[in-house]
């Protein structure tokens, strides 16, 4: 599938600043599954641009705007070619427990085996995972595991913008049983790593088929979850909407949580309020 994608950012300041500093997360990544064709960012007001990789493999870009300001406009296009991934099988044997405490499996995957800033296991994810009976799953084979914990998270919470903040805690969508993507992938990634399995947070975009169900805000970035089965290696699920993160997602970032990968963060000089639209 051949997708395009313009992301626009405005940065709005009550009073006149005089710099921003700051570093975006916006390009696709390149992959089997996921063919970069085109990727350039526009800056208003123009700054030189600088790259790197972090430590999770992610490009990011890096700029300064020295010159006072009242506004800074992002656009970053992408052109992306991404395939299907490969058929699953129905279930995996009892054995990928075993496979799962492995010391290669752990040694690789430490980062995302332990609990971190929003995906972490409070009191009232274990309240909820008691409420649903989630921790039973773990008599099944950890395919059929991840399989079904997305369709209970699915379930169990509406989705609904403006109930929590980017940097909301998840007992305020346990709380509420709404929220949005993100707050479904933290909740999901601290139950997968509750149970030994490797989880990340995957951030992106989604071709949103409302026809097809699909409940995610077409004009909004979109996050999932990847979980490491040693039979599967990484593979994707988007509890958001009940399904296998496929050829409709672009990935552009994986990291322990939303806080290693926000499209964007910065910081600014000057006493002002800002203001902060996307789309």
């Amino acid at each position: 599938m051949l997708l395009e994608v313009r992301h626009v950012t405005q940065y709005h300041y009550a009073e006149t600043v005089r710099e921003s500093v700051l570093e975006v997360w916006m390009q696709p990544q390149k992959g089997a599954r996921q063919r970069l064709i085109s990727f350039e960012l526009e800056l208003d007001p123009p700054a030189q641009l600088f790259s790197y990789a972090d430590a999770y493999g992610n490009a990011v870009y890096h700029f300064d705007v020295p010159q006072p300001h009242d506004r800074l406009n992002i656009v970053a296009r992408s052109a992306v070619e991404t395939q299907a991934p490969p058929p699953l099988p129905d279930a995996l044997d009892m054995g990928e427990w075993d496979r799962l405490r492995g010391e290669f499996v752990r040694g690789e995957n430490f980062d995302f085996l332990r609990h971190h800033g929003f995906a972490i296991e409070t009191e009232a994810l274990k309240a909820f995972m008691v409420e649903r009976d989630i921790d039973q799953l773990r008599s099944r084979d950890p395919l059929t595991a991840v399989r079904t914990l997305s369709t209970i998270i699915y379930e169990s919470f509406a989705y609904e913008p403006g109930v929590t903040d980017a940097d909301s805690p998840i007992d305020q969508a346990l709380g509420a049983r709404s929220g949005v993507c993100q707050d479904f992938a933290h909740i999901m990634i601290a139950i997968c790593r509750s149970w030994g399995i490797p989880a990340r947070y995957v951030s992106g975009y989604l071709f949103t088929d409302r026809q097809a169900g699909d409940r995610s805000d077409p004009d909004a970035t979109h996050a999932w979850v990847e979980v490491f089965l040693p039979s599967t290696r990484w593979i994707g699920l988007d509890p958001t909407n009940n399904v296998m993160a496929g050829e409709r997602h672009i990935a552009a970032a994986v990291g322990r949580d939303y806080a290693d990968v926000p499209p964007s963060r910065g910081v600014y000089k000057g006493d002002a309020e800002s203001q902060l639209a996307v789309g």
